[in-house]
């Protein structure tokens, strides 16, 4: 069973994300708060496997609570909850090792398949808002794109794969199983990629994936 906390200072939007996660019987909402600092201690209390945070929240916003929950509860997964106006939080929020994000407006099926993503250690990018990161992060998506191939072209052939299956949201275990490795042998391709191409996170290494062009509709 997914452990989920879910933290929004809107009563309504807690109890949509609520009901669509009720739709799954594998996911368990076991606390809600409407605040930063009340998802901090509840994160502490409950230790869920997935935070879901609202970006913008009174007393502490999405990403004061997500630096918090890096020390306070290590093996939780952070999920933003984002929406269009917010640009340029998503951008800040890249470098706070946060899980994924998500957007308040998509389709309900993919806030299922992020909480599930990221519980298995998976970096999870809505399409959408992957694009618009794209879109805000600065200069041209050409040249962006052309930076990016070249900070992966060191790589070997089977780096480049495994870069490509984060950027789709494939979790270690499911790359190991796309590629007919052990799992262990991906967490090492993982982090080797990581200290190559100068990254912190699974989350800043899907966006290369997806300024590379290595993820299909990016």
């Amino acid at each position: 069973m997914i452990r989920v906390l879910l933290a929004d200072d809107e009563t309504m939007i807690r109890a949509g994300v609520r009901a669509i996660l009720a739709a799954d019987p594998g996911i368990e909402v076991v606390a809600e708060a409407g605040d930063g600092h009340e998802a901090v201690e509840l994160a502490r209390l409950h230790r869920p496997h997935v935070v879901l945070l609202d970006i913008r929240m009174p007393r502490l916003d999405g990403l004061g609570a997500a630096e918090e929950l890096r020390t306070a509860a290590p093996g939780t997964a952070v999920v933003m909850l984002t929406t269009f106006s917010e640009d340029a939080y998503i951008t800040r929020a890249l470098g706070s090792g946060v899980s994924g994000f998500l957007l308040k407006s998509g389709d309900p099926r993919e806030l299922i398949a992020g909480v599930r993503a990221v519980a298995e250690g998976a970096a999870y990018l809505s399409p959408t808002v992957a694009r618009r990161v794209l879109d805000t992060l600065g200069g041209g998506r050409f040249s962006r794109a052309a930076e990016a191939r070249a900070r992966l072209e060191p790589l070997t052939g089977r780096e480049r794969e495994v870069v490509a299956l984060v950027g789709a949201g494939l979790s270690n275990q499911e790359i190991a199983e796309r590629l007919y490795v052990v799992e262990g042998t991906v967490k090492a391709h993982v982090s080797a990629v990581l200290g190559r191409v100068g990254l912190r996170n699974r989350v800043q290494l899907a966006i290369l994936a997806y300024e590379a062009g290595l993820v299909p509709g990016a």
